[in-house]
């Protein structure tokens, strides 16, 4: 778990990137999930967009994806999703503790 100074150093940290991943109509799918993990592993930090076509609502796409590629969930803000998980083989971000 973040805790808030963290959480506040990884917001400033993903203000600039823009989302690589959207999330459509279809919702949420292991595909998705599989590249998102693969994605975090090289980044650590990323934003997913959610579409407005999406027929789920953001938390719930937020908390799956979350569970889905063990990450934290940094922030909602909008329709993007900001996910955070530490890397093991590429580590750029040094968290406040």
């Amino acid at each position: 778990m973040l805790t808030g100074k963290q959480k506040g150093f990884l917001r400033s940290e993903a203000h600039h990137l823009k989302p690589i991943f959207q999330v459509g109509k279809t919702g949420v799918n292991d595909n998705m999930v599989e590249q998102i993990s693969e994605a975090l592993e090289k980044r650590e930090l990323l934003k997913v967009s959610i579409l407005q076509n999406c027929m789920e609502d953001k938390d719930t796409v937020a908390k799956q994806l979350s569970e889905g590629t063990k990450s934290d969930i940094v922030q909602i803000i909008g329709s993007n999703i900001v996910l955070y998980k530490e890397s093991k083989e590429n580590k750029k971000l040094q968290l406040p503790s």
